[in-house]
């Protein structure tokens, strides 16, 4: 079965764009989404959280403390990447566990907003990068959660540059409002079922 790596920065329609995937029938699996689960319900990583950041970060019902680790791995990069080095092998266990449940599928999606960042994209055959020029994603993430375009920028520095990702991509999709998406969806499409077929 075929692995597609698909990541963009923050605001570059990454959702939008599984969400086309998975009206063809294809299975995505949403890492963000799985990092903030596991972190709830996985005991090894509970256990390795509570460990770094102390009794506080969970609740006594069991909820993540976002409050908490927020204030400690968003003031200092380096507590960010103890955080990532503990979650990301966490959702390795969890996208493998999902890809041999999609039996039926040629081929499948994993949508990681640190796809090259965290070297998940080591774990696919191939990957798709969206790119979106920054005033429309910073416009769009400022509507959407309603922070201010210093807190988006922030956030942006997190991630690496679309200079940096396409040095690593093996496809870039165009989400500017200008060019056709949904053509250049199905044209991947087409060739990743050949792809998995030819394998």
């Amino acid at each position: 079965m075929l692995r597609i790596g698909i990541t963009g920065g923050i605001g570059s329609g990454k959702t939008t764009i599984c969400k086309v995937f998975e009206l063809l029938g294809v299975p995505v699996f949403y890492a963000d989404s799985v990092a903030k689960s596991i972190m709830r319900t996985d005991t090894l990583l509970k256990k390795q959280i509570i460990s770094t950041f102390g009794s506080d970060s969970y609740s006594e019902s069991g909820e993540l403390n976002r409050a908490h680790i927020s204030s400690i791995v968003f003031k200092d990069e380096a507590e960010l990447q103890k955080l990532n080095s503990l979650v990301h092998p966490a959702v390795f266990r969890a996208f493998d566990l999902w890809v041999s449940e999609q039996l039926s599928a040629p081929y499948v999606m994993k949508e990681a907003a640190l796809l090259f960042e965290s070297n998940s994209y080591k774990m696919c055959d191939q990957t798709i990068l969206i790119l979106t020029p920054e005033t429309l994603r910073i416009a769009r993430v400022m509507d959407r959660d309603g922070i201010s375009e210093e807190e988006v920028r922030l956030r942006m520095k997190r991630q690496w540059t679309d200079k940096e990702k396409e040095k690593l991509a093996t496809h870039i999709l165009r989400n500017d409002e200008t060019h056709l998406l949904i053509p250049e969806i199905i044209k991947l499409h087409k060739q990743f079922i050949e792809a998995a077929a030819g394998r």
